[in-house]
């Protein structure tokens, strides 16, 4: 078989509706456009998003709207499960952290939050503490300080 030769198979191909161009063609006078309306003018029409008049979708969902809070203060966080593998009497501090590969980015302030439970007596250097954290590691015998 030679490509010249090749053609598609019978209805595969169908020739485009011209539309417009005289009643005998059957697509003529109004072009299936019906009569009057924003929809039967040449141009664009209304934009996709628009409802009729109608409250627009984006407006009646109150999940989407709301701010950024150009503030807001990203944390590395750490758990005091994951402290408890140190071994006892270490001082660790964010780069210790990081190098173990609990902190990935030592640009955030690390903070230390009271998931689990230590038994080992160890001290500790962050920027933030929660509550419970710094209560299991001074229950355990470890000391916290806290950096600037």
């Amino acid at each position: 078989m030679q490509q010249h030769l090749m053609t598609s198979p019978k209805g595969a191909k169908k020739n485009r509706r011209r539309v417009g161009r005289g009643d005998g063609s059957g697509n003529g006078t109004y072009a299936g456009r019906g009569l009057k309306g924003q929809k039967s003018r040449s141009g664009k029409g209304p934009m996709t998003k628009f409802q009729g008049g109608q409250l627009s979708l984006l407006k009646r969902l109150p999940s989407i709207r709301g701010f950024n809070n150009i503030f807001r203060q990203e944390y590395s966080v750490v758990n005091v499960d994951q402290l408890s593998l140190f071994p006892g009497d270490s001082e660790v501090t964010p780069e210790v952290l990081k190098q173990v590969g609990f902190v990935k980015d030592l640009r955030n302030p690390v903070k230390i939050l009271g998931r689990g439970e230590i038994d080992v007596a160890i001290t500790i250097s962050a920027q933030r503490f929660s509550e419970s954290a710094r209560q299991k590691i001074e229950a355990a015998g470890g000391t916290v300080t806290v950096l600037e």
